[in-house]
């Protein structure tokens, strides 16, 4: 009788934290910089915002023996990784140094190699090394993660909370990602995201494209930041936040502020900050639809779809090919299918390389949706 007591009162506490931490996979993303109103004020750090997700996991039996000794604000520790993970099912070695605290990267690469998607995640850094995208050495298991929601993003007045790849992660941030763990196993998420991320297939890439595909990849596992545009610490509405970017603000770090060498001309392709900006700069008639796509186009989302005006374009992101593209939004800075909202809200794409001439016709392939 006290085991199923328990039992029940863990079901309970998981669809709890469930609507916070298993929001919908393909969730329309957050509002670009130039749509809505700036970030007012900035609400007061606190363990609050991860409260049904840390007794979720105090619950399981995880992490703390009560929820008013959980801790919330402290750094993680290799030690409390560990401990996590066997208890949890996973098998893992005792850490040389267990005070050493750990990186949010190294969090959410256990997490994926405890829902067995480590062979997926391998997968994938290899068809993009081998698409000449240089990934780092946690891009792959950044992609997973956030595919499978083990991220938050904090709402716009917290910016100040979001955290770099390299950066120590709390025991807040930390149940939050393990509530979410408790959710998917069993459901089948997991192993459908791991068939859908080693079925990605990259065409032939032109140097061009390369180039340009390689400087975005190189931010996944960045936070989304409301009007944020550089991976360093910034202030775009004027209090210091973490490197991070918005949707239009990947694009414009992307393609705009650092100039490529040989490639003067792609920078001042683009010319507003905005997805209103961009998607209305190019005439109707050089809109990319969706079966021309290349690998490196500038795409964009809107409203009612193809049948949208720039003003109703509300994201943004970069081609990547087979389907996918690299963005920023509501899990961050990743790559991502183009199926559920983004297929269904697809405007138009357009192309920077053709328009700086430098384009080089005949190696891409046409664009596929995505297989899964």
């Amino acid at each position: 009788m006290r085991r199923s007591f328990t039992s029940v009162l863990l079901a309970l506490v998981l669809l709890v934290a469930a609507p916070a931490a298993a929001a919908a996979e393909l969730a329309p993303p957050p509002p670009p910089a130039g749509e809505g109103s700036p970030p007012v004020g900035g609400g007061a750090e606190s363990a609050s915002w991860a409260k049904a997700e840390i007794v979720a996991v105090v619950a399981a039996g995880l992490m703390a023996p009560s929820v008013s000794e959980f801790r919330p604000e402290d750094v993680l520790t290799r030690g409390e990784l560990a401990e996590l993970l066997t208890a949890l099912g996973g098998r893992t070695a005792v850490p040389a140094d267990p005070a050493r605290r750990v990186r949010l990267r190294e969090l959410d690469a256990a997490l994926v190699r405890l829902l067995g998607l480590r062979a997926s995640a391998r997968q994938l850094k290899a068809t993009l090394a081998a698409a000449g995208l240089a990934p780092r050495s946690y891009t792959a298991t950044e992609v997973v993660a956030r595919l499978l929601g083990l991220r938050l993003n904090h709402p716009e007045s917290d910016d100040r909370l979001e955290l770099l790849p390299n950066d120590p992660i709390t025991r807040a941030e930390t149940a939050y990602s393990v509530a979410r763990l408790l959710v998917l196993r069993g459901s089948g998420e997991a192993q459908a995201a791991g068939a859908r991320v080693s079925s990605l297939t990259i065409p032939q890439l032109t140097d061009w494209q390369r180039r340009v595909l390689e400087r975005a990849v190189h931010f996944v596992g960045y936070p989304y930041v409301w009007g944020g545009s550089s991976e360093r610490s910034q202030a775009p509405f004027g209090t210091e936040v973490s490197g991070g970017f918005d949707c239009s603000g990947l694009v414009w770090r992307v393609y705009k502020l650092e100039p490529f060498d040989g490639g003067d001309a792609l920078s001042g392709t683009l010319e507003g900050r905005t997805t209103y900006a961009m998607s209305g700069e190019v005439p109707r008639e050089l809109r990319i639809p969706f079966d021309q796509l290349q690998p490196a186009d500038v795409i964009f989302f809107g409203d009612r779809g193809p049948g949208s005006k720039p003003g109703q374009v509300g994201h943004m992101g970069i081609y990547l090919g087979g389907g996918w593209f690299v963005h920023s939004s509501s899990r961050g800075t990743t790559i991502a299918p183009l199926e559920g909202w983004y297929s269904e809200r697809f405007a138009w794409g357009r192309r920077p390389l053709a328009e700086a001439g430098l384009a080089e016709p005949g190696l891409a392939e046409p664009a596929t949706p995505p297989s899964g």
